[in-house]
């Protein structure tokens, strides 16, 4: 496996930040950055694929150059296609992993024969990016802009580059003003010439509108290099469990960054973003504060564009700026995995962590020229501890955790997995593990902060990768996946972790919390000393696994396994669906922080008082809609949903009800925020009684108080045994 030299030992003089495969003419173009300036070559793309013996009697697949290859698997021949009819033909290959194996896109392949990663050496400071963020305008006052209506339009289109903001605005509101400013979008992107274009809901939003008017217009969407157009598809993306509709769109020779994605793939490790519109981002990330920036209501935005152009020029470089500062905070650790994979910037935001490890497997096994295996099948396993031991309010908490355990007993055992039998994954682990190790010594000892965020960004995908290969081992379909190897591991993670638990039992410490690999205990007595604690129960370890000292709590709330909250100095970290689903009402999150808090000694107002409060406050019908509303992402697009319902009687959802109504659609993986209105029987289902807050009007059609008194019921019955006097701090 290629792995990244110390930056010292590179060339930084030519960064590749741009590819593109011209398929129909069989070339491969490139950008790179030379000085600051760019520099584009082209060269005959050479494609290949792996197949089976029996595809080589068929007349097109077998008209191509191909070489038998060693090995035992069952892919044992590779074939090429030098010119635009091989580069046809491998196209045309059956999608069956079976068969035939190629990878995809095409970039990806130049970049794995040659050896090639996006960007190496250099990191953020060496190359150009550029935010961009449009507003638009809706013939309807009351409706939500669409770019394929005749009247809504693009009325300004805002562009960040060096920290430095230019908005170019729509000078009149006719069809010929605004052909004329999305013409001039494209000279001035090309006049930039960004390798990363950044933007906030940007392929679905941003992207999209900016299609469609562009062809409303006729005019060709010139925003890539090589003289080459941007090129969308439907896509989708998976985020754990849930599937994320995507309007996608390719530049060529640049990457397009969407900060919304990269945000729920962050949080799908760190859990601790309240929301992931651009505002909320901002506020976590500490960019903006309530007072530091201009709002604008999504109704006004269009009657401010009008009548007070100050003010809007002022939201709109606002959005550029939080922008840029979140995809500061976020993009580092793509940048450094392009590093590692011979992948584009884009597909490695876009793909799941199983595909950059088949990467590592593919790569190796291409240059030894050797056959590929069948995808294996998985089977299922027993999972890791995860087990709440105490319910309640505890004080003087430490924390442990096993450095990289899965990793590090894949290496402990030392076995490849039984279809690798080039045997990369032990060696690949191994150089892995020693690469992180120096980019984290040199994050803790480097002065320049720059280059401290970016070995920091460094090592951190190093750990990323590292982790992933576990995973892969029991992933259905994985090439190179080993379920019986990965429940090895798994059952060794839990025989470590039971043994944890009796030796700081042993050692007069309560055990609260054991997930996976941490453990959270009780220790008074150890409270002052963690680090004698940590060498007292770490004897008994198998060589290569660690146990490390992590942090220490002055008190914390356990709910149930996988759910509970920190207290951490003057700061509450709350951890678990339970407490903090974003799919709970507003009103009802913040009385559940306040209980917390309450529990934990931050706070001193009895929340049975809120709780009270509360419901006087829904008779009068004076709390705002929007702390009613539930918020939920959609599972599945809106026409899929209405046909399984009319042809197999599927469940209704109140959620996707509400979605039919809308205009636009809301698409797949897409947020939808509805709230509960009144109907003439109490029995009548939630699913009919959903509105979208555009529905919303206190007199004709307002919030069910009734209903939100029983969500409340439902609270005090879920945390009742917590509100007594006794368990506050």
């Amino acid at each position: 496996m290629v792995v990244p030299s110390p930056l010292s030992d590179l060339d930084e003089s030519r960064l590749l930040v741009g590819i593109w495969v011209d398929s129909e003419e069989g070339k491969v173009w490139t950008a790179w950055r030379v000085g600051g300036q760019i520099e584009t070559e082209s060269e005959p793309f050479h494609g290949f694929a792996w197949i089976e013996g029996g595809l080589c009697d068929d007349r097109e697949i077998g008209s191509l150059p191909r070489k038998s290859l060693a090995g035992a698997g069952s892919l044992s021949h590779l074939i090429e296609g030098d010119d635009s009819e091989g580069a046809r033909i491998l196209a045309q290959l059956p999608r069956n992993p079976v068969k035939a194996e190629s990878v995809r896109p095409l970039e990806h392949q130049h970049l794995l024969r040659h050896g090639m990663r996006m960007i190496a050496p250099g990191f953020l400071g060496d190359v150009v990016r550029c935010q961009i963020d449009i507003e638009t305008g809706c013939e309807d006052p009351n409706g939500f802009s669409d770019p394929k209506r005749k009247g809504d339009r693009v009325l300004a289109i805002g562009l960040r580059s060096g920290g430095n903001a230019e908005i170019l605005e729509l000078e009149e509101e006719t069809d010929a003003a605004e052909r004329s400013l999305l013409k001039r979008f494209g000279e001035r992107l090309r006049a930039i010439d960004p390798d990363i274009l950044e933007g906030h809901n940007f392929f679905n939003f941003d992207l999209n509108y900016l299609r469609f008017r562009c062809r409303r217009f006729k005019l060709p969407m010139e925003w890539g290099r090589f003289g080459a157009e941007a090129r969308f598809r439907n896509s989708r993306v998976r985020i754990a469990e849930r599937w994320f509709d995507l309007s996608r769109c390719d530049i060529p020779g640049r990457t397009v960054f969407d900060t919304l994605i990269a945000a729920q793939f962050y949080d799908l490790t760190q859990r601790s973003l309240p929301a992931f519109g651009l505002k909320d981002l901002a506020l976590h990330f500490g960019l903006s504060g309530k007072d530091k920036r201009t709002y604008l209501p999504g109704n006004k935005i269009a009657e401010s564009f009008r009548e007070n152009r100050e003010t809007f020029r002022a939201y709109l470089e606002d959005d550029l700026r939080e922008t840029e500062g979140i995809a500061t905070i976020l993009l580092p650790t793509y940048v450094a995995q392009a590093a590692i994979f011979p992948m584009t910037l884009q597909e490695i935001l876009l793909r799941g962590t199983g595909s950059r490890v088949e990467m590592v497997f593919l790569e190796e096994y291409f240059r030894a020229e050797r056959a590929l295996p069948e995808p294996q099948q998985s089977k299922s396993f027993e999972g890791a501890v995860s087990k709440s031991f105490e319910t309640g309010v505890f004080h003087k908490v430490l924390h442990f955790d096993v450095a990289s355990l899965y990793p590090s007993l894949l290496l402990h055992i030392g076995r490849n997995p039984k279809n690798d039998d080039l045997g990369v994954l032990i060696p690949a682990l191994e150089r892995l593990r020693a690469e992180r190790l120096e980019y984290k010594k040199r994050s803790l000892e480097e002065s320049d902060p720059a280059l401290r965020r970016e070995f920091s960004a460094r090592q951190n995908s190093f750990k990323i990768l590292i982790n992933s290969f576990y995973g892969y081992l029991g992933f259905g379909g994985a090439r190179f996946g080993d379920s019986e190897l990965a429940a090895e591991v798994t059952k060794g993670g839990r025989e470590i972790l039971e043994q944890l638990i009796v030796n700081f039992q042993s050692k007069g410490c309560r055990v609260l919390e054991a997930d996976t690999d941490g453990i959270y205990v009780e220790a008074h007595d150890w409270f002052e000393t963690p680090e004698r604690l940590l060498a007292a129960v770490n004897g008994d370890l198998p060589d290569g696994v660690d146990l490390e000292f992590d942090g220490t709590y002055e008190a914390m709330f356990c709910y149930k396994a996988k759910n509970y909250a920190l207290l951490d100095g003057e700061s509450v970290v709350v951890k678990g669906s339970a407490l903090r689903s974003r799919g709970t009402e507003p009103f009802l999150r913040k009385l559940t922080n306040h209980l917390i808090d309450w529990l934990l000694g931050v706070r001193e107002e009895d929340p049975l008082e809120e709780v009270r409060e509360l419901g006087s406050r829904l008779e009068e019908h004076s709390i705002p809609v929007e702390e009613l509303a539930k918020g939920e992402y959609l599972s599945q697009s809106p026409t899929s949903y209405e046909k399984a319902v009319a042809e197999k009687g599927k469940s209704r959802r109140a959620s996707l009800e509400v979605a039919l109504r809308m205009d636009p659609m809301p698409k797949m993986g897409e947020r939808v925020n509805y709230y509960v209105g009144m109907a003439d029987k109490k029995s009548t289902p939630e699913w009919q009684k959903a509105r979208s807050l555009e529905e919303y009007d206190p007199i004709t059609a307002p919030y069910d108080p009734g209903y939100y008194q029983s969500r409340i019921k439902s609270w005090m019955k879920r945390y009742g045994e917590f509100l007594s006097e006794s368990e506050q701090v």
